[in-house]
């Protein structure tokens, strides 16, 4: 399972020298292994372009990167949990009459040469 989860689920992409950020990628991996180990039972073990002349073996063992190469199948069979995306167009706007606040103006700073006229001139 962790070889799995290392090299399929991109634990090993995933570096940072933040403890916290490192233990939720770990999280999200397992979540992700846990997702794949549910639709298990979904999965069809489909031969790639390269094994098609090997027979399909349903009372195989699925593999977690078996059921991972058809999860698009899956979702896509039994579908999201999301609602679909709402049309957009242009927005509303503000309510009629309410004034918005001016920006408060700050002084502008320029930059200035380090060297003025007057020295280069001494040196």
């Amino acid at each position: 399972m962790f070889r799995f989860s290392k090299q399929r689920l991109l634990m090993t992409e995933f570096q940072t020298p933040e403890i916290e950020n490192e233990e939720n990628w770990i999280r999200l991996v397992m979540l992700s292994y846990v997702q794949l180990w549910a639709a298990r039972e979904l999965a069809r073990h489909l031969p790639r372009a390269w094994e098609r002349y090997l027979k399909q073996n349903d009372d195989k063992i699925v593999t977690p990167s078996v059921v991972q190469r058809d999860f698009h199948r899956i979702i896509s069979e039994i579908s999201t949990p999301a609602r679909s995306p709402k049309t957009r167009g242009n927005s509303i706007g503000r309510v009629q009459g309410q004034v918005q606040t001016q920006r408060t103006k700050q002084p502008v700073v320029k930059k200035q040469s380090k060297v003025t006229p007057s020295q280069q001139k001494a040196a």
